[in-house]
């Protein structure tokens, strides 16, 4: 089994760049979808942090857990949304036991262990954050971080 301070901080690493990637998003913004069934840039970024703590509170419960919805009407309340996910998220993980961590979770009928689980979560944000690029690309955003933090 993995540390959980190492998928921590390898977490980090991609989420920390998530919030950079917020620094140019206008209010205005917040609603564009590159086509109609999509989410729009405020839905993905709000799906992107609320998967962890969702992945994260069903490791912590042994049972899948469902987060919760929200919204947002300005580009402040978004970085201030994903600032807060960030923080509740990272507090649940470091709060998670080796056994926690080892138990087997029944996800959507496949039953998982749970720090598995929390991988299949760091790749599932990973690839909205790659959708997110092209997204903030498409709405005439030049400057974007690298897509993972060095430090």
């Amino acid at each position: 089994m993995t540390d959980i301070n190492e998928f921590i901080a390898g977490w980090k690493s991609h989420r920390n760049v998530l919030h950079d990637m917020l620094a140019e998003v206008s209010t205005e913004q917040l609603s564009f979808r590159p086509w109609e069934k999509g989410m729009s840039i405020a839905e993905l970024v709000l799906h992107i942090t609320g998967a962890m703590d969702m992945f994260a509170k069903t490791v912590q419960n042994g049972v899948y857990t469902p987060g919760s919805k929200q919204t947002v009407a300005t580009a402040e309340e978004l970085r201030a949304a994903a600032a807060a996910a960030t923080e509740q998220a990272e507090a649940v993980l470091r709060s998670l036991t080796p056994e926690q961590l080892a138990q087997s979770i029944d996800f959507f009928g496949n039953p998982v262990p749970g720090f598995a689980l929390l991988q299949n979560a760091k790749d599932h944000e990973i690839h909205h954050k790659g959708q997110l690029f092209t997204y903030l690309r498409l709405t005439g955003i030049e400057k974007l971080p690298f897509f993972v933090s060095r430090g």
